[in-house]
């Protein structure tokens, strides 16, 4: 969409179908150049002076029509489209898409294999804690998961509210296989900054890279 007008994201956006279909396309050239296998389809905002109640059918009937349009598109090129549910008490009070419950029934309506969640611990975190019970429920539908700490969104050694060790080894519990991105803002110097992740390898007997050091 357009930024500088505020626009935060097509999809869910009524009226505007034509330009997110347009730039879908775009972005699945990008992708298919860099080899970039999955896409973050993003919702939008609600409308400026409409109430999100009034108006939350007719996005929520825009938004399953334009995936549906992504699922068979992607399903050509065998890309995942992601949708990410964004906090609406801090991060942006007029994103459509807020939880993971409001993702997840929109994906059971959609029902096409080739969309998935993606899952911000931060907005989860945010928006709805329980973010063990959540990650149970929802890992069937996770494409991807992003990380930060609650509420500064620095690192994940940061001080904040999230346990991050326990948290991966939950993932690891579980059997999440996918990536983890680190969506958050360095507090000082990006390498310096990536010491957690240092630290949590070495707690797990891995060499820098996440090898086995029993493997060399």
């Amino acid at each position: 969409g357009d930024q500088e007008a505020g626009e935060l994201g097509l999809a869910a956006v009524p009226g505007r179908q034509a330009a997110f279909r347009q730039a879908l396309e775009a972005a699945v050239h990008y992708a298919r150049t860099v080899g970039c296998p999955r896409i973050h389809v993003m919702a939008g905002r609600v409308p400026l002076g409409t109430d999100r109640a009034a108006v939350a059918g007719e996005m929520e009937t825009t938004f399953i029509e334009n995936l549906r349009y992504t699922a068979d598109l992607l399903s050509q090129e065998d890309m995942i489209g992601l949708l990410e549910p964004i906090n609406n008490r801090i991060t942006d009070p007029r994103y459509y898409l807020n939880t993971p419950h409001q993702a997840a029934a929109i994906l059971e309506k959609v029902g096409r294999p080739n969309l998935k969640l993606q899952l911000d611990l931060f907005h989860c975190q945010i928006m709805d804690g329980n973010l063990s019970r959540n990650l149970e429920t929802y890992l069937p539908l996770i494409g991807h998961i992003q990380i930060a700490q609650v509420p500064g969104r620095h690192e994940p050694d940061s001080p904040g509210e999230l346990n991050f060790p326990y948290l991966f080894e939950l993932l690891e519990s579980l059997g999440y296989t996918g990536y983890v991105g680190c969506e958050y803002a360095p507090k000082g110097d990006t390498l310096e900054g990536l010491g957690w992740l240092r630290s949590y390898w070495e707690s797990r007997g891995l060499q820098h890279g996440g090898t086995s050091k029993a493997a060399k």
